[in-house]
């Protein structure tokens, strides 16, 4: 049986607006380009058009060989998921054209997988072509086009074995895509020119919690893209082309340089209380990205570039599972880093024990009631500062100023006989009106604003609360602050979710949706590392061994 992978997409320039899509069909086995095909579809969305492409992808490959098994690649976790049958379909323009798409290839014979953006290059041509052509009032035309020749040489693709092939947030998978995304010769073009998309989701078919909800039980995982391949990094002095907001937007300017890209790690490495070998080049992606399971949908995104480089892993607090990502600052150096750079600055991140609205899954932020700790929150602060004090390890205690952080704070430093600093900067998220709501409350009442704050970092909650974007340069801010004030120091910061989940993310040099696949509950221990350098090394994460 011959096998064809279809990459698709669509894109529309003011949703709705012109749009138009894309579709290229190539073998499986040898990577050549078997059909192409685009078209102008006049005014209509983002998500249409998308469908449009997968449609006539499908159609192209039926033509070469209606007895094949076929792969989809699209960047539209929307459409992924859905034809997947893994959300429904609810808008009664894209209903017919899944049901179509659904018909060309018996059940069983097609494949879907979520790809990066920056992998899908040559469709996303095709629909820049056919926008092109609508615009000066013609149709795209294949003689015409140059997305073959603006796209890499085509090579042989990854067999389809259920390693490489699983639903977006799948560990295995997206370990089998960043093997083989490190493993290519070529790695992704730069300067694509994409399709201008304000990218308007489908109302109610993303089952996220939100940010800092309640006690960050939510889960987020329909709400995050997939896993990024390696193709995310560009080379040297290129940079990744512009996220969609409609998608989930990816890291900014993720420019890597160094030595080469190092080889991905194939399991998770504990570090212990000895210095671990920092990578050379390019940080690697890990390969086995965790699937968010019941984490809160906290997704800050970082103005901040994200940080990339070499592993620096000292001495300090032991991870637990976790390897030693590699993060050094945009203007830090690859390669092996100095003997001796001192002791770097330890935050041990403190998530507040429990509230009266963290059973219910609330939104709970800066903006809201205030609560103060549950008695099961009082329990969760006492045993926690025992786990401390037993390590002996912190020298400082800097807590969020709302009262749920600085009571924890309060329980910890008294054990450990220390004072509590008060920083604004840790504070959780202002949720506006959403504030001592669920997630279900919210999505009945301010549908439209909950689609659009899942669908980009920079919208903000009903009411003008703040933006991930917001918060992630506030939090970026207040790290920096904070590590030139305790250098060489290991200071405990009792805060929240967002603030914790970005300190994170920005460490590793994740991008945004990072964030979704992230469970941190209530009075855990994280902690992350920064050198003179630049380096960061997250150390621990959602360590809650000293509550049962």
């Amino acid at each position: 049986m011959r096998e064809f992978i279809v990459e698709a997409d669509g894109g529309s320039r003011g949703n709705p607006g012109p749009a138009g899509y894309g579709a290229v069909v190539s073998d499986a086995a040898t990577g050549e380009t078997l059909a192409e095909a685009a078209e102008y579809l006049g005014t209509t969305t983002n998500n249409v058009a998308e469908y449009s492409g997968l449609l006539a992808g499908l159609r192209a490959a039926h033509e070469l060989d209606p007895e094949a098994a076929v792969h989809v690649r699209m960047d539209s976790k929307l459409v992924v998921e859905q034809m997947s049958g893994r959300w429904k379909i609810k808008h009664p323009a894209m209903k017919p054209l899944a049901a179509e798409a659904a018909r060309v290839f018996p059940p069983g014979r097609v494949t879907y997988e979520w790809i990066p953006r920056e992998r899908n290059k040559h469709a996303d041509r095709l629909a820049n072509e056919a926008m092109d052509a609508g615009r000066r009032g013609e149709q795209w035309s294949a003689t015409a086009s140059r997305a073959a020749l603006d796209t890499p040489t085509a090579r042989p693709v990854a067999p389809l074995t259920p390693e490489s092939s699983g639903p977006p947030g799948d560990a295995a998978a997206g370990a089998a895509r960043v093997r083989a995304a490190l493993a290519s010769p070529s790695g992704p073009a730069s300067g694509s020119a994409s399709a201008a998309e304000s990218g308007a989701t489908e109302p109610g078919v993303r089952g996220a919690g939100g940010g800092g909800v309640g006690g960050g039980d939510a889960s987020a995982a329909e709400a995050a893209a997939d896993v990024r391949a390696a193709q995310a990094v560009a080379t040297p002095g290129t940079e990744t082309a512009a996220p969609r907001t409609g998608t989930t937007a990816s890291g900014t300017g993720t420019t890597a340089s160094g030595t080469g890209t190092a080889a991905p790690r194939t399991g998770t490495t504990a570090s212990g209380t000895g210095t671990a070998a920092p990578r050379t080049g390019t940080a690697a992606p890990r390969t086995g990205t965790a699937a968010s399971g019941t984490g809160t949908t906290a997704s800050g995104t970082g103005t901040a570039a994200p940080r990339t480089g070499t592993a620096a892993a000292g001495t300090g607090t032991t991870a637990s599972g976790t390897g030693t990502a590699t993060t050094p600052s945009s203007g830090a150096s690859s390669g092996w880093a100095p003997a001796d750079m001192g002791p770097p600055a330890t935050f041990v991140l403190l998530r507040h024990g429990e509230t009266p609205l963290t059973p219910q899954k609330r939104f709970s932020g800066s903006g809201g009631s205030d609560p103060s700790l549950s008695d099961a929150g009082r329990e969760q602060a006492v045993r926690t500062a025992e786990a401390l004090a037993r390590r002996g390890t912190v020298q400082a205690v800097v807590a969020s100023p709302l009262a749920r952080t600085r009571e924890t704070a309060g329980i910890v430093a008294a054990r450990l006989g220390l004072e509590v600093s008060v920083e604004e900067g840790l504070r959780e998220t202002d949720f506006g009106a959403w504030e001592g709501l669920t997630f279900g409350e919210v999505r009945e009442r301010h549908p439209d604003d909950l689609n659009a704050w899942l669908s980009s970092p920079d919208a903000e909650p009903t009411g003008g609360g703040e933006s991930f974007a917001a918060t992630a340069a506030r939090v970026a801010a207040t790290r920096d602050r904070l590590t030139a004030a305790y250098a060489g120091r290991t200071v405990l910061l009792v805060t929240h979710v967002t603030p914790i989940k970005t300190l994170v993310r920005l460490a590793l040099g994740a991008p945004p949706e990072a964030l979704f696949r992230m469970e941190l509950s209530a009075a855990s221990l994280s902690a992350v590392a920064y050198y003179a350098d630049g380096n960061a090394s997250v150390r621990l994460f959602n360590e809650t061994s000293h509550l049962r």
